[in-house]
């Protein structure tokens, strides 16, 4: 399980970061290229020993997720080295989506901002820190689109070369804005849980490759806790009382979550209650499936759907997911592909953010729970959009267009517009 050797008393800055803790039995293993527990072979993920943290310092700090740098397990000196840059996006106030909705007050938390347009820049910018500090040399993952253009991208402006594995069926614009920044770009033919079983594979063969959702996995998804920390900054220093969020592994669900968590820890919000809700399209929802019939065990499928950044048959997270969910006394919902579709289009008309499918998943999703009774239509409710539309345009095929092709006319245009 170790991508790298290292003599056992080497030392990494990795910030606060104290050790690698096991999900499943609590066994602490120290800060090391580690993902599995030697123990009982569970996930590990970082253990913390924050030391004073001010909402002071974390204002004064640069307008990207190095501001929380003392709440992630990277260097002090992250910032120096060549990076993307990531964070702080957008919290939008949803006016026409809320009145279109029926409910009191919504946010968009729009990630389309970020270098290459998806919230994936987060979990890739602490991956690459981390990889670095640990002694890899290659940049490399498995992906369903938007984390392999972070990831070329990524190592592009660090100076690192890059390993991209990707499905062959992977929307173009993914597989264009992966192979321009030239890295090695890889398709395989096979879904998302193919190309996950082969970099597994190709992390134990190589050694100082860092596979940043294998082998440095447990540095890489502390990156979606910016998520959560910029949600709160943004509303005031306060936790919304729902958030919507879509799930493909489930990570960022459960790092929003730890995040919420963190922040009423360590004092930086009042520890007030909160409501987690997952999202998934209905062709590949195995956790909305456990949740529904009440399990606790997620049974894989083989996906199918025109979300494809959220088509992880076999989701890592899952059962950390029912956990969150469950304790926050959210939901798990899963919609359509046609839904998916008015989803994107409903988000785009009320408020101009153009999302990709994941977004459309999210919004449909957020609009079915609403209908349902189980979002409160009078708590404020955030919704994580995490991909831009102009990476998904074939979903959307016939359903938008011109409403005419006239002659270079005034007539013909007030005519075509009835």
């Amino acid at each position: 399980m170790t991508a790298v050797s290292v003599p056992t008393s080497t030392k990494f800055d990795l910030g606060p970061a104290r050790a690698l803790l096991c999900r499943e039995c609590g066994n602490e293993t120290p800060l090391a290229p580690e993902y599995a527990c030697l123990e009982c072979f569970g996930p590990l993920e970082v253990a913390y020993d924050f030391g004073k943290i001010r909402r002071e310092d974390i204002e004064a700090g640069p307008r990207s997720i190095w501001r929380y740098r003392g709440l992630l397990p990277v260097p002090s000196t992250v910032e120096q080295h060549p990076n993307t840059d990531p964070g702080g996006t957008r919290l939008v106030e949803a006016h026409n989506l809320a009145k279109a909705l029926g409910v009191r007050k919504i946010w968009v938390k729009d990630d389309t901002g970020n270098p290459t347009h998806s919230f994936k820049d987060r979990v890739v910018g602490v991956a690459l820190a981390a990889a670095r500090e640990l002694g890899f040399k290659v940049l490399a993952c498995p992906s369903t689109g938007n984390l392999a253009n972070a990831v070329a991208a990524a190592a592009a402006r660090a100076g690192w070369k890059s390993v991209v594995l990707v499905p062959s069926n992977l929307e173009r614009a993914k597989i264009l804005m992966s192979a321009v920044y030239e890295g090695a770009l890889i398709a395989v033919d096979g879904n998302y849980d193919d190309v996950n079983r082969l970099a597994q594979e190709l992390a134990a063969e190589n050694e100082d490759w860092a596979f940043v959702n294998v082998n440095v996995r447990p540095y890489y998804a502390e990156g979606s806790k910016t998520l959560g920390y910029e949600v709160a900054e943004q509303l005031g220093w306060r936790l919304p009382d729902q958030i919507v969020v879509p799930i493909a592994s489930g990570s960022q669900l459960t790092k929003v979550d730890k995040a919420f968590r963190e922040l009423g820890q360590l004092d930086l919000v009042e520890a007030t209650p909160y409501k987690v809700f997952g999202a998934q399209a209905t062709g590949c929802s195995p956790i909305s499936a456990a949740f529904k019939a009440g399990h606790d065990v997620i049974r894989p499928v083989r996906p199918d759907t025109i979300a494809r950044s959220l088509a992880i048959g076999a989701p890592a997270d899952g059962p950390y997911v029912l956990d969150a969910v469950r304790r926050t006394n959210g939901a798990i919902e899963d919609v359509t592909d046609e839904e998916v579709v008015e989803g994107i289009k409903l988000l785009a008309r009320t408020e101009g953010i153009f999302a990709e499918t994941a977004g459309g998943v999210t919004v449909a999703t957020a609009k079915k729970l609403i209908e349902s009774g189980q979002l409160d239509p009078d708590a404020e409710t955030v919704l994580l959009i995490t991909g831009d539309g102009l990476k998904t345009l074939d979903a959307l095929g016939d359903t938008v267009g011109p409403r005419a092709t006239v002659p270079p006319s005034a007539e013909a245009v007030i005519k075509a517009l009835g």
